[in-house]
């Protein structure tokens, strides 16, 4: 008798366990947080087209590996639907490239390893390249809270920056006038 109602009592509570793991969960998962996904920010915040003006200062590049209204393959994923789209190249600049991390004017977690904030978009940065560990202010508005925002460059890299349109991997509309993409994040078709 102490047999059966034990074993009917282990029963009750698994079924009991199986029961709640059938349950809705509304739940959302975050995605994890990592230099590719800018600190776990979504990107529904981030302006992916543009109006195509470039911060003042901004030289066009003398030499520019992929020439403007040239095709490339993007190598970076930014966002979703980015790697390995097509890009027309739009403009060809030489500066510096930082990564920053910030946080946001609209509150919220902070961004870490933004790729990519040039040298132009950022307020009073004077003639020469900076290093990384500088405290900055973000004229930048690629993301919503970035402009204004408070930032620690976390790299620095002199290279040819782009402008690109591209229609994303995963379908969409296509984005027109993306600020930034590096060199090295391009390849020939």
């Amino acid at each position: 008798m102490k047999i059966t109602k034990n074993l009917i009592a282990i029963l009750l509570l698994a079924f009991s366990l199986v029961l709640s793991a059938c349950g809705n969960d509304q739940t959302k998962e975050k995605p994890q947080e990592s230099e590719e996904n800018h600190g776990g920010m979504d990107h529904g915040d981030m302006n992916h087209s543009g109006s195509g003006e470039v911060p003042e200062g901004l030289k066009n590049a003398d030499n520019p590996t992929f020439k403007v209204d040239s095709k490339a393959i993007i190598k970076a994923n930014h966002m979703e639907g980015m790697d390995g789209a097509e890009a027309t190249i739009v403009g060809a600049y030489d500066t510096t490239v930082y990564t920053v991390s910030y946080t946001p004017t609209t509150g919220g977690k902070k961004v870490t390893n933004h790729k990519w904030v040039i040298h132009e978009e950022i307020k009073d940065a004077g003639d020469k390249p900076l290093a990384a560990g500088t405290e900055v202010v973000l004229n930048a508005d690629h993301m919503k809270g970035m402009k204004g925002a408070k930032a620690v460059i976390d790299s620095a890299e002199q290279t040819t920056v782009y402008m690109v349109d591209y229609t994303p991997t995963t379908g969409g509309e296509k984005v027109t006038n993306h600020k930034w993409v590096t060199e090295s994040e391009l390849s020939a078709e």
